[in-house]
């Protein structure tokens, strides 16, 4: 009898224990399939995310190829003339991306003996005028759009009267092939610079553009 009656109670105990051994096996389930779902959604929303920088990145591209070209195009329209008196285009030579020391060219040098007139490269106003350790005497000018800076530095002097504010056309005297700044004594030259400004307008600053393929003759 006491046999069973334990059997019994086994039996009972099993009863009682088996819905809460189903619920505890219909948790875990429930808890394996949460996360399955919780890594699901993130490696998706990983993926959309990967998708929407790469599209972020192609627009980006994009915009900055139609910037460039657009760029390139009103260069061209400008017909910016070879600010050396005297110069040929067909005597320049592309150094814009050689280096200076640490630093980029960002810039073409032009070689003419000292004292050659230099002339604007085109239209627009003297932003300013400035001597610094690098390049010597310098004039920064705008283009008639405020969207470009023509820089001319070593410069031997000024042209009389220059200012600035001055308003400059294509072929306006503003100064003389020089050797001041750190440009060798014995190796004067132009070192001209185009950028495009910020729009905050600031007269130091600004993206580099390679002035040499955009140089024509005087007489174009």
């Amino acid at each position: 009898m006491r046999g069973i009656a334990m059997l019994a109670g086994f039996t009972m105990l099993g009863v009682f224990l088996a819905p809460a051994a189903q619920s505890a096996q219909n948790q875990a389930t429930a808890a394996s399939v949460a996360d399955a779902a919780v890594a699901t959604w993130t490696r998706d929303a990983a993926t959309a995310e990967a998708a929407r920088s790469t599209k972020d990145t192609s627009k980006a591209k994009a915009s900055e190829g139609d910037d460039a070209e657009a760029t390139a195009q009103l260069l061209v329209s400008r017909r910016l003339i070879v600010p050396v008196l005297g110069v040929r285009r067909a005597s320049l030579r592309d150094s814009f991306a050689e280096r200076r020391g640490v630093k980029a060219h960002e810039a073409i040098d032009i070689a003419a003996p000292r004292g050659t007139p230099v002339v604007a490269a085109h239209d627009g106003r003297v932003a300013k005028l400035y001597r610094s350790l690098a390049g010597g005497l310098t004039v920064y000018q705008f283009d008639i759009d405020a969207r470009f800076a023509y820089y001319y530095a070593h410069l031997d002097g000024y042209t009389d009267g220059l200012r600035e504010g001055t308003m400059l056309k294509r072929g306006d005297p503003i100064g003389y092939v020089g050797s001041t700044g750190n440009a060798r004594p014995d190796a004067p030259h132009l070192h001209f610079a185009i950028f495009r400004l910020g729009p905050d307008k600031k007269w130091w600053k600004g993206s580099p553009i390679n002035p040499f393929p955009f140089l024509n003759d005087t007489a174009q």
